[in-house]
C-alpha cells in the first residue's frame, strides 16, 4: 500500500478506550468497592483536580501544536507532517498521556481507586491497539526522520 494512503487506524479507538475505562472503574467501584481512607480526602481531591487540569492543558497544547503544523488531530487520518515541537518534544503521545492523567485524576477526585487501575489498562490497550499502528504509519510516511525522533523522545514520559 502507498505510504501516503496508509491510515494509522480504521476507527479512532483511544477516546472510546478511555471512556470505557472510566465507565468500568465506576461499575467496579459499585460492585466491588475498594475502601478509601477517610484521612486527607481533600489532598486526594486536590491532586485529582491538578491531574485533570494538567491533562486538559496537555491535550489542548498538543492539539494546538498539530493544528499549527497543519496536520490532523484524528488518529484515524493520515499525518501530513511529522510534529516534533510543543509537547511532542517531551513525549510522542501527549494526547494519550493526557487521557491517562485525566482518568487517574477523575479517580482521585471522585475517590475511586479503580480509575487508577483502569487508566493503566487503558494506556496498555492504547499502546497495543493505536500507538503501534500510528508508529508504523509515521515510519512509513517519514522514515529516518521518524526513527531519529523516536530515538530522542520517549513514547509516554
Amino acid at each position: 500500500m502507498n505510504a501516503y494512503r496508509m491510515k494509522p487506524l480504521a476507527f479512532p479507538w483511544p477516546p472510546l478506550i478511555y471512556g470505557a475505562a472510566i465507565a468500568a472503574a465506576f461499575l467496579l467501584q459499585a460492585y466491588f468497592p475498594l475502601a478509601v481512607a477517610e484521612t486527607n480526602i481533600w489532598i486526594a481531591r486536590a491532586a485529582g483536580g491538578i491531574l485533570i487540569v494538567t491533562a486538559i492543558v496537555l491535550d489542548v497544547w498538543a492539539m494546538r501544536t498539530l493544528l499549527d503544523c497543519h496536520t490532523t488531530i484524528l488518529p484515524n487520518r493520515c499525518s501530513t507532517h511529522l510534529v516534533t515541537s510543543g509537547p511532542y518534544r517531551f513525549t510522542r503521545n501527549p494526547i494519550y498521556l493526557g487521557y491517562t492523567l485525566a482518568t487517574a485524576g477523575i479517580g482521585l477526585a471522585m475517590l475511586n481507586p479503580w480509575c487508577i487501575v483502569t487508566a493503566m489498562v487503558a494506556a496498555g490497550t492504547t499502546s497495543i491497539i493505536a500507538i503501534k499502528r500510528e508508529e508504523m504509519h509515521l515510519l512509513s510516511r517519514f522514515g529516518i526522520d521518524f526513527e531519529r525522533y523516536c530515538n530522542g523522545t520517549t513514547r509516554w514520559i
